[in-house]
């Protein structure tokens, strides 16, 4: 392994969530999740135990999910971004389940806010941010203990997680939504109809039409939506 995995790694095992969101990933929507993530100073160790027992570092923000959208294997291979390793992986995927196989796929957006540097010890700014919480009564806060120089990381383990026990919920609502029913193309009805929501953002302008045209694309349908597309211009 080497160093900069151990450093990953040893993030991973250091990241604790102190304060779970009590409520769950929306299926059909965006999530905004308001963080509060605690590290003990990187200097820490370095400068001596005495001088900075009483120190927190907390960093505040969010992190955005997108709505899940259904997914195969041969979408996937038009997204762009992925290493020769990933398509090797999505490669085993289509051989294994077939490359018109729906799954669900995440998009996350993390946005650091505010960084601070408290002269408390990290028991007493718990106690004081989760009273913070109950008084705004937002149930999409939560609270992470991390490590302080691969901090993203803590914030990528915990929305892991996150979106790790909404899956089935997810599952199951857009199951019974028929959103994995597959059509004589190959595409979900998940998919299509994501692609009718597009085309009414398009007109409404909350979207450009480049990226209608991207999602098209992706899914190999542009040819049979083409006319419609075109009407947008007229």
């Amino acid at each position: 392994m080497s160093e900069e995995d151990e450093r990953i790694a040893y993030a991973i095992n250091n990241t604790f969530v102190l304060r779970q969101p009590k409520q769950t990933l929306s299926t059909f929507g965006t999530t905004n999740i308001h963080y509060y993530l605690l590290t003990k100073p990187v200097y820490a160790d370095l400068v001596g135990k005495d001088s900075n027992a009483d120190e927190t570092v907390v960093r505040e923000g969010r992190v955005i999910t997108e709505r899940p959208k259904v997914v195969t294997p041969s979408y996937l291979f038009n997204l762009e971004g992925f290493s020769k390793y990933a398509r090797k992986y999505l490669e085993s995927l289509a051989e294994k389940y077939g490359p018109n196989a729906p799954g669900i796929f995440y998009r996350y957006k993390n946005e650091p806010k505010d960084t601070s540097v408290v002269s408390s010890p990290m028991k007493t700014v718990v106690e004081r941010i989760n009273k913070e919480i109950d008084s705004k009564g937002n149930p999409l806060s939560t609270i992470i203990k991390g490590v302080d120089e691969m901090w993203d990381v803590s914030v990528l383990k915990f929305i892991y997680e996150v979106t790790e026990n909404s899956v089935g919920h997810h599952v199951s609502e857009m199951g019974s939504r028929g959103h994995f029913d597959i059509d004589r193309l190959g595409v979900p009805q998940g998919a299509k109809q994501r692609i009718e929501e597009m085309f009414s953002m398009v007109k409404s302008g909350e979207m450009e039409p480049a990226d209608l045209k991207l999602e098209l694309d992706r899914w190999g349908m542009f040819t049979e939506y083409e006319d419609r597309f075109l009407s947008l211009f007229r």
